[in-house]
């Protein structure tokens, strides 16, 4: 019973400590929203844009006094990175503290290398061409930006085809509108 109280303890101090992570942040909601919300925050950061393919984001938030991000989505997302190789699994929630060429204390993100999925803690610029990534073991391997170019672009497209379904289906609703009060 003592390790339950414990266990609650500690789960409500865990809470805490996110609630205080996100006091005074932006948040923003929707999947559409969210996804063209993290791709501006990769640009603004240095990296490819499309290197977090979340598309199925409930939630994302930033606190620009501290850099913590968050982005909630539906659920677990496995992605493979044809540039790289490398088979990416995102939690259903991701955080990291931003700055400037680097994604620090990272969770929710891991990357399958041989047979063993391995938490991704950093992601940092290394140069003006490749991205570095570093495991929780301190093992990193870094990868030229171009390899991310079909995520760019595929994110790109995904954005614009959603932009389009959305504006089609406001013209809907308008039109709906107009016809009932008719």
């Amino acid at each position: 019973m003592a390790s339950v109280t414990t266990v609650t303890t500690t789960t409500a101090a865990a809470a805490a400590a996110v609630g205080k992570e996100r006091e005074g942040a932006e948040v923003v909601s929707g999947a559409v929203e969210c996804f063209k919300q993290s791709m501006e925050l990769m640009r603004a950061l240095g990296f490819p844009e499309g290197m977090m393919p979340l598309r199925e984001l409930e939630e994302c938030g930033l606190v620009r006094e501290t850099g913590f991000v968050w982005m909630k989505q539906k659920a677990p997302y496995e992605h493979y990175f044809r540039g790289t190789g490398t088979r990416v699994r995102y939690d259903v929630e991701v955080t990291a503290f931003v700055e400037e060429g680097r994604m620090k204390r990272m969770t929710g993100v891991r990357s399958k290398q041989l047979m063993l999925w391995v938490p991704i803690v950093e992601m940092s610029l290394d140069g003006a061409d490749r991205v570095y990534f570093k495991s929780n073991v301190g093992i990193g391997r870094s990868f030229p930006a171009s390899a991310f170019a079909d995520e760019t672009a595929a994110a790109a497209a995904f954005l614009k085809e959603a932009e389009a379904t959305a504006a089609t289906a406001g013209e809907k609703e308008a039109t709906a509108a107009v016809t009932a009060n008719e």
